[in-house]
């Protein structure tokens, strides 16, 4: 892998904006060990959060919780891939779907098979097995997001295009008009349109990163901060941005204003951090690093949960010492159980990041794709479902009838495998016989 990766890094064009690729890896690098340090593993196999039983350390997730930074490269990445494709391709929706959503369906659809089998096999479990059927599938809500994100590309961009940041406006007006509805008139259900309203908002942000419009970033950046601390100290919101366990209101599930200005504040402290993060990549051995660890994040992200907990699980099997969470002996503990669960994610990375990898060039299907747009759309409106569904529910009620409701719906686990399933093979199908088409 490795002349692979020094030839893909060797080949990169000049005017790549190498510090999107960055932020990239940072992100998903910061999610990982934010997850692996907040997991409180008692001994007696109970799971907690680390910042449930240490309050004081929730004011951290301001700095710590960048999976705007995440959307937000994701609505620059996706800006240029489908101007590109607009250029090429007759039946452009589906193709840029197909394109954008192949490294990221193929391995979380083989992540859910696995973890699917696993669950059929453990059964209804107690303890720690029974808490991994369920938390191993929680991050799977980051991918249902980033589908929509997809999928409202061609959409958003027309807006953007035509309003610039009159369309950012309008999303964070909406997501202000659904927290007002929620909280002060008290109306159910509306809090999930957030999912859509502050994430595409972010969204918005890489667009107009794209375009050079992203105006000034300390104006971003202390206008987005002073905000939240205004919404957190005088609303109903809660200070850490990430959920809590028992807590009556999460700032991201759904989410809310303040986490849409706490995503403003990060982007202008990334935008702020601009020159020296592009001198730093412009190194070749450390754009090597991001072109290497590009090629496997997706993988990393879906399996590093799993890594831990396996971690803990061994720990709990060989009646190794588990200290307290929080207590002194825990925190000497971090380093070693950091390094064995990037290890075993490593490992992980191993087995499995060959689903990554874009697929090769396929018999294209008989059929000449009349109807790939409306059936790229249908597929990613399942598969968003699905995952979403599936993050909520878990895998631990596979065939134990256990529900969760998503968006006023209930939904079950096999239902949301199917889903997934079935939407992912919508997008490819579509996007083939799109492709075959334009060409």
């Amino acid at each position: 892998m490795g002349n692979t990766v020094r030839e893909l890094a060797d080949r990169t064009p000049a005017g790549r904006d190498r510090y999107v690729d960055l932020l990239r890896v940072a992100s998903l690098g910061t999610v990982v060990a934010g997850h692996w340090l907040m997991a409180a593993v008692f001994a007696d196999g109970r799971v907690g959060n680390l910042l449930a039983v240490l309050p004081e350390l929730q004011i951290l997730t301001w700095a710590l919780q960048v999976m705007p930074v995440f959307f937000f490269v994701g609505g620059f990445s996706h800006a240029l891939s489908y101007r590109s494709l607009s250029r090429g391709h007759d039946a452009v929706y589906s193709v840029f779907v197909r394109a954008r959503l192949q490294r990221l369906l193929r391995p979380t659809m083989v992540f859910v098979l696995v973890w699917g089998v696993a669950a059929l096999a453990l059964g209804g479990r107690d303890g720690l097995a029974g808490v991994a059927l369920r938390l191993v599938a929680q991050p799977l809500w980051f991918i249902g997001i980033y589908l929509a994100m997809v999928a409202f590309t061609p959409l958003l961009l027309k807006l953007h295009e035509r309003w610039g940041w009159a369309a950012f406006g309008a999303l964070a007006l909406a997501a202000a008009g659904v927290d007002a509805l929620r909280f002060a008139a008290g109306v159910p259900y509306v809090e999930f349109l957030n999912f859509a309203f502050v994430w595409l908002a972010v969204h918005q942000l890489g667009f107009l990163r794209a375009d050079g419009r992203i105006g000034r970033p300390a104006v971003l950046a202390a206008g987005g901060l002073a905000a939240a601390a205004a919404l957190v100290a005088f609303g109903p919101y809660p200070l850490s941005m990430v959920g809590m366990p028992g807590e009556k209101v999460s700032n991201m599930a759904p989410p809310t204003l303040a986490l849409l200005a706490h995503g403003v504040w990060l982007v202008g402290a990334v935008e702020l951090l601009r020159v020296p993060g592009a001198r730093l990549v412009a190194r070749p051995r450390v754009w090597r690093g991001v072109v290497a660890a590009n090629g496997v994040a997706m993988t990393a992200f879906l399996w590093h949960l799993t890594a831990m907990l396996g971690v803990y699980g061994a720990m709990l099997a060989l009646d190794l010492p588990l200290p307290a969470p929080a207590s002194a002996a825990w925190w000497a503990q971090v380093p070693l159980r950091f390094a064995v669960a990037a290890a075993l994610t490593a490992l992980c990375v191993a087995a499995f990041r060959a689903f990554e990898r874009p697929a090769g060039g396929s018999r294209p299907p008989a059929s000449p794709g009349r109807f790939a747009g409306p059936a790229a759309a249908l597929g990613v409106t399942l598969s968003l479902l699905g995952v979403l569904g599936l993050s909520m529910v878990g895998f631990g009620g596979l065939l134990e009838g256990r529900t969760a409701v998503l968006i006023a719906v209930r939904i079950s686990a096999p239902a949301a495998v199917v889903m997934a399933l079935a939407g992912w093979l919508l997008v490819e199908t579509a996007g083939r016989a799109a492709r075959a088409r334009a060409v």
